[in-house]
């Protein structure tokens, strides 16, 4: 009889699409229609809950993982789906993410119905963010800007940008291009001008260890180029302890055999920046990242993120 694997994940309208795609996948590697091998499990977690203030004023990134993998440890579900973006670097014991689909554009989207960059801003407008690192970036930046807090989901988001709650906000391309929304973004924005979160635009399936059957199903799936950048990524990231309460960026890409790591910390107002880079064979990938992280964390002293 063929196994169904119930699919656990957030409840909002991107997570649900991430998860059906994700299911779509289970079904082809399976040989089988989506309905038979797989089933969708929705769970509110916390970070969805509480929608009125700063994920770094109540918890961070492990708001939007605990109670779905608390299901996963406990075998209500059997995989998770997530937005790497929103993992914590340490996994609860027992769990896994070896399992990357390939990673989708990850840029920053621009979005505004009054101009077309953040450069272009009037000074004094203001810009709606929940996250700290696009908020310490743009006050890096543009110092003359107003930075608003403005959480909630997509949906939300772009309503408040209609009622002029903010004259522009910020979104990851890969979301919205996922949710049929890439006609709402103004502009995407170069790395150069904005470097992205660590793991954005990559979807990572969580399993338990001894799940053998579901590893071998889920190495079908797994994208090799992309998990090496996310390793990297991801490893800078863990030297640097970094949460959602530090405003921390990365972004590796491969070219042929090589990587290239770009890494940056700020402090949430912008004023101080700390930046390196990597080059060498992709697959040293979390040597790069970690020698990425040590260096930053040398140059920045041992109270940096204590002020964050």
């Amino acid at each position: 009889m063929q196994r169904r694997y119930r699919i656990g994940t957030r409840g909002s309208k991107l997570a649900l699409v991430q998860a059906n795609e994700v299911a779509r996948r289970i079904a082809l590697a399976s040989d089988a229609l989506v309905e038979e091998v797989t089933e969708i499990v929705v769970i509110s977690t916390e970070g969805d809950r509480v929608q009125d203030r700063a994920l770094s004023e109540i918890g961070g990134k492990g708001l939007f993982t605990q109670e779905i993998e608390e299901q996963l440890a406990d075998a209500r579900i059997d995989v998770a789906v997530h937005s790497m973006k929103d993992m914590p670097t340490l996994l609860p014991d027992g769990l896994v993410i070896d399992c990357l689909l390939e990673r989708a554009d990850p840029r920053d989207a621009f979005l505004s119905l009054k101009t077309g960059s953040l450069a272009d801003l009037p000074a004094g407008s203001r810009v709606g963010t929940s996250s700290l690192r696009r908020a310490a970036q743009v006050k890096a930046r543009r110092p003359d800007l107003e930075v608003v807090p403005f959480r909630g989901n997509v949906d939300t988001r772009l309503r408040k940008l209609g009622e002029g709650v903010a004259d522009a906000t910020f979104l990851a391309v890969a979301g919205l291009t996922r949710m049929g929304l890439a006609d709402k973004i103004t502009a995407s924005v170069s790395p150069e001008d904005m470097l992205p979160a660590v793991a954005q635009g990559a979807i990572g399936i969580e399993r338990r260890v001894a799940d053998d059957e579901a590893a071998h199903l889920l190495q079908k799936l797994h994208h090799v180029e992309t998990g090496l950048r996310i390793a990297a990524e991801r490893a800078f990231l863990a030297v640097l302890e970094g949460s959602c309460r530090t405003p921390i960026a990365a972004l590796a890409e491969i070219a042929g055999k090589r990587m290239r790591l770009r890494t940056m910390i700020l402090t949430p107002d912008g004023q101080e920046i700390h930046e390196t880079e990597r080059e060498g064979l992709a697959a040293d990938a979390i040597a790069l990242g970690e020698d990425a992280g040590q260096e930053l964390k040398g140059r920045a002293g041992p109270n940096f993120f204590d002020a964050s």
